[in-house]
């Protein structure tokens, strides 16, 4: 089975699903759409495809499309998601979104029960657990090798020199690290947030965030857009009643620690996969190969249903940063409707 492919948004990001989908046997790029001309131009000339300049044109026009990637930016990286994605599941067409789901929980909120109502396949780029180091590491979970959950420490930091809205640095990077964090230790039933603005910097960009799960374990968060490239991207620590994994740049190193004992399970570059870039393609060739399976739209691994919870936690932190509290996640939900 062959699925006809779109891409709309081919900027950066856009260009690297494109890049994906070109090399993919079961994918076959038929359009390609943006609303800046010389960039959809380009992407055609490149990638191949129809070229359109809006997503209604593109509709109109009758082409058949099996999945869409949308890869617009706008306002925290997530503004500009919503019309394009509401317009595509209304159209009964599966969507590939890219994170955050939105930048406005309300806006996330209706393209996630949309996607449920339509009974239609809607995922977004969560790409940080799908590589082979996290994959083990949450067998290891399910398994029940590290026993009882008690607590995971996540670190995630970029250098990103730049300056928007305040929030900027929490809705546009941490989208990935409580989808993360949600993926080896549960749904997060409390917030308390601390945050501080770098030197010379105008939005919130360090946060220690921390945590309580549903389940009873606890956690933390820190993060950054000020720290350099060679302090590394990410580090995941779980622990539980019989050890603790620590998990290294998403997929560069998982390291398994038992409780009574000094001895350790290292893994490098596990499946071939040695870098961060690389999660890109498997991210997106899990949800190619769940659409080729028929994959319920209820079944879908990094869904949007996933990608909405953790833009809520990343609300209760910032709710919980002006207000001095302790702030309860299902509170957040309730505001915007919550999930069904």
């Amino acid at each position: 089975m062959t699925l006809k492919v779109a891409i709309v948004g081919v900027g950066n990001i856009g260009s690297i699903h494109a890049s994906v989908y070109k090399e993919n046997p079961n994918t076959d790029i038929v359009a390609v759409c943006d609303i800046v001309k010389e960039k959809a131009d380009r992407a055609a000339e490149k990638f191949g495809g129809v070229v359109f300049y809006s997503v209604s044109d593109m509709l109109a026009s009758g082409l058949a499309l099996d999945l869409v990637s949308v890869c617009t930016k706008g306002e925290e990286n997530g503004g500009e998601h919503f019309a394009p994605t509401m317009e595509l599941l209304n159209a009964g067409i599966p969507v590939l979104g890219e994170k955050p789901i939105s930048n406005n929980i309300e806006e996330g909120k209706q393209m996630v029960e949309l996607a449920s109502e339509k009974k239609i396949p809607y995922a977004v780029n969560l790409n940080h657990r799908f590589t082979p180091a996290a994959e083990k590491a949450k067998a290891w979970v399910e398994s029940g090798r590290l026993g009882k959950l008690h607590m995971i420490n996540m670190r995630m930091w970029i250098n990103n020199p730049i300056e928007t809205s305040p929030w900027f640095h929490l809705r546009a990077l941490h989208p990935h690290s409580f989808d993360v964090i949600r993926y080896f230790c549960g749904d997060v039933k409390r917030v308390g947030a601390f945050m501080m603005k770098g030197e010379g910097r105008k939005i919130w960009s360090n946060a220690q965030i921390i945590l309580e799960f549903e389940n009873g374990a606890i956690g933390n968060l820190v993060g950054s857009y000020d720290a350099g490239a060679s302090y590394g991207l990410e580090l995941c620590e779980v622990v539980g009643s019989k050890g603790r994994f620590v998990l290294e740049d998403a997929c560069e190193q998982l390291t398994f620690y038992p409780r009574a004992s000094i001895e350790t399970e290292s893994y490098r570059y596990l499946g071939g996969m040695r870098a961060f870039p690389e999660t890109f393609k498997s991210r997106i060739h899990a949800f190619i190969d769940q659409l080729v399976t028929g994959a319920s739209y209820d079944e879908i691994d990094g869904s949007g249903e996933d990608a909405l919870k953790a833009q809520f936690i990343i609300e209760a932190a910032i709710k919980s940063f002006e207000t001095g509290t302790i702030v309860n996640v299902k509170d957040v939900e309730l505001i915007a409707g919550g999930v069904k």
